[in-house]
């Protein structure tokens, strides 16, 4: 269904991309003035945009969704294979039974089902067991637990439930896999815990990121619709879409449940959450999440905010992001560092090094996206400072090349020094040393990983976990 047949009276203002409504011959029309032809996958208030710059970022926009959507399944394939690939060693016991198995013909094929068996991202950082020195009531104590939880969301339910009851004594309170209306299939995922420890009762709603080898996330990642919602600002299109937006509905208060589909993620998990908070005044929430996961993360409040559930709200202890997009404009930005301080939420949004996401999409006037909320910034030797806005705020860059390339060699050389610096539980292995190796390559992308994340929440100094005036950008 086209999107514009849709109801979008909730936004005064637009701009809706449709790639499946488009020939790849009918794309090259966007880059010419005027809006004849381009109706059926350009659905704006306004008409499409009237500068060259603007309709070459919805070219490069709807040219890339429309690419994922056509290697989406080979992509799949290949990550599945790539991943089982990962996982022999590990099956057979060891690389060493490997090759003897596959010498008797008796190769133990990895379960993907299994506990046992890891993502890509897994991988690249296979620590399960939360830091020991990092306590209850340790200002670092949720950064840290909300890290973990955001590596560990990118796993199978088998994994995350083993990892969340058997390692970190907590309660497992469900995996999930959310219905996207625009995509029309279960692209969104997220799994829910609940810590009891140090006397505390916190739920933590973990969104996960965008895997490696799932076009339908790249996808939401690179939709670069938006919509203005009045008084709020511009939100974008891509991320409301995965959190579930509602395609002929928009944002209502409340929905009816269609049992033929998967639930949508906001209302499901704003259902859980209202029956466990109205069960227990001590109990309290958090939301956190990596990548695009780090951007549900911070809409799951702000629709609350439009849903005037400030009850919730009060509840809410922090949202802890990392490696996150940027998800609106300034005025979205205004808007919900009123609505957090009112309801003293603390927001915190790690950026580690030269990750290109936060970088993403573009501070600049053909895209308006802006940053919000405490930026926690570490650099290559995990030494943490606030600061209004990562350095190099929009990724490509001519004059950060050679320094961001040098700053990738040197993550590369660190790789194989830093067990005997900070400990064995910080060793890196082949693959991860692999992919910095990438990193000197496109710089940025290896400083993506949860990896680096999770140092920067153990390393960093517990100063700059507790609640902070934002600087002024």
């Amino acid at each position: 269904m086209a999107t514009k047949e849709c109801n979008n009276e909730f936004s005064s203002e637009r701009v809706l991309l449709t790639p499946e409504e488009v020939s790849f011959f009918q794309l090259f029309r966007i880059l010419f003035p005027g809006d004849k032809g381009k109706e059926n996958f350009v659905d704006s208030q306004k008409g499409v945009e009237s500068t060259f710059k603007r309709r070459w970022i919805i070219f490069i926009s709807i040219l890339v969704q429309k690419f994922l959507q056509s290697v989406a399944k080979p992509l799949s394939w290949f990550g599945s294979k790539f991943e089982t690939g990962l996982n022999l060693s590990s099956s057979n016991g060891s690389f060493r039974m490997l090759l003897l198995n596959c010498l008797r013909g008796k190769i133990q094929w990895p379960d993907k089902t299994s506990s046992t068996f890891l993502s890509f991202n897994g991988h690249l950082d296979k620590r399960v067991e939360l830091d020991k020195s990092i306590k209850p009531g340790d200002s670092r104590y949720y950064a840290a637990l909300s890290v973990m939880s955001a590596k560990a969301s990118y796993e199978n339910e088998a994994y995350i439930k083993t990892t969340v009851e058997d390692h970190w004594k907590m309660e497992f309170l469900g995996f999930f896999d959310f219905w996207n209306d625009y995509q029309e299939k279960a692209t969104t995922q997220a799994f829910i815990l609940r810590d009891k420890n140090g006397g505390s009762d916190t739920i933590i709603v973990a969104f996960r990121g965008t895997e490696t080898f799932d076009a339908d996330a790249w996808c939401t990642d690179f939709d670069l619709s938006w919509y203005e919602i009045p008084g709020v600002g511009n939100i974008h299109g891509g991320f409301m879409k995965a959190l579930g937006l509602k395609k002929n509905l928009g944002w209502p208060k409340e929905i009816k449940q269609d049992d033929s589909r998967p639930q949508v993620a906001y209302y499901a998990i704003r259902e859980m959450l209202r029956e466990r908070l109205k069960a227990s005044d001590q109990t309290k929430f958090l939301v956190t999440g990596h990548s695009l996961g780090a951007a549900l993360a911070i809409l799951f409040p702000a629709v609350l905010v439009l849903h005037e559930e400030g009850w919730m709200l009060d509840r809410l202890l922090g949202v802890y992001t990392f490696g996150q997009p940027r998800v609106g404009d300034h005025k979205f930005g205004e808007f919900m560092t009123e609505q957090l301080k009112k309801h003293s939420i603390p927001y915190f949004r790690f950026v580690y090094s030269n990750d290109l996401v936060p970088r993403l999409p573009y501070d600049d006037t053909a895209l308006m996206f802006k940053h919000f909320g405490t930026c926690l910034y570490f650099d290559r030797s995990y030494e943490g400072k606030i600061v209004a806005e990562e350095p190099n705020k929009n990724y490509f860059s001519p004059l950060m090349a050679m320094p961001k390339t040098l700053n990738a060699m040197r993550e590369l050389i660190r790789s194989f020094t830093i067990a005997r610096s900070k400990g064995k539980e910080y060793a890196e292995g082949w693959f991860l040393r692999f992919f910095r190796v990438l990193g000197l390559i496109v710089p940025g992308v290896s400083a993506h990983g949860p990896q680096d994340y999770v140092n920067s929440t153990r390393l960093g100094s517990p100063t700059l976990f507790l609640p902070h005036h934002d600087p002024t950008p």
